[in-house]
């Protein structure tokens, strides 16, 4: 009885450390990062079953995509940050809507109105996600200062201001456990894998087969996620 726990919990831990992993050792410079989403509660009467299930965020050097696509509709929002070229645009698709903004440089990207006046304060916390050293930082809001999350991020990842343009612009290194709002609802993104490949530069120009439209435009759009 004694070994079959023993097997039990030896292939728990083999399991768990393979269920969230790197592929392709530290200090990557380029690659892509999935995430699991877990939204807190369901947007206005959209039904959690036809909201992204994943992010994926490809990363190369100083640029970044972050891609958050539904299979229903092809719907969702794209963060594209590629200073070379001056371009920190957001994309917002929902079936044949396909509308951008191109954002300036140090512009927080629309859609982060709900995380205004946040607070982070770093801590001495420390863990592994992925195989990667982790820090912890934890966040308060003006509305309720007694509710603390938390964040966790890695500087084992090469990739130069990976939080441009996003309310944790301050945080130096890879988000790896995180959250947003949208609108009122808390968004929950977690590590599952880290993969480093080579991305070809086509992944960080900006969509021509989407119209541009004002800030007030696209959050618009993005703010009607929850209520409909």
């Amino acid at each position: 009885m004694r070994s079959g726990i023993i097997s039990v919990f030896i292939f728990l831990i083999v399991f768990l450390s393979y269920s969230c992993r790197e592929k392709g050792g530290r200090d990557i410079n380029q690659g892509e990062i999935h995430y699991a989403i877990e939204y807190s509660a369901s947007l206005g009467g959209v039904p959690k079953e036809v909201l992204p299930q994943t992010l994926v965020v490809y990363f190369k050097k100083d640029k970044l995509l972050f891609e958050m696509v539904s299979n229903f509709g092809n719907s969702g929002i794209l963060n594209l940050t590629n200073p070379e070229d001056g371009i920190f645009d957001t994309y917002f698709s929902l079936f044949t809507i396909k509308y951008y903004y191109a954002a300036e440089e140090g512009e927080l990207f629309p859609g982060f109105e709900g995380m205004e006046g946040m607070e982070l304060k770093k801590t001495s916390q420390t863990a592994q996600i992925c195989g990667f050293n982790c820090q912890n930082a934890e966040v308060t809001f003006p509305s309720d200062r007694s509710k603390v999350m938390s964040i966790w991020y890695t500087d084992e990842i090469d990739v130069k201001n990976s939080n441009v343009s996003t309310p944790f612009k301050d945080i130096d290194g890879v988000l790896m456990d995180f959250f947003f709002y949208l609108g009122t609802t808390e968004v929950h993104f977690s590590a599952e894998n880290v993969y480093s490949k080579e991305i070809n530069d086509q992944t960080f120009t900006r969509r021509n087969d989407f119209k541009r439209v004002s800030r007030e435009e696209i959050n618009k759009f993005i703010n009607s996620m929850t209520s409909l």
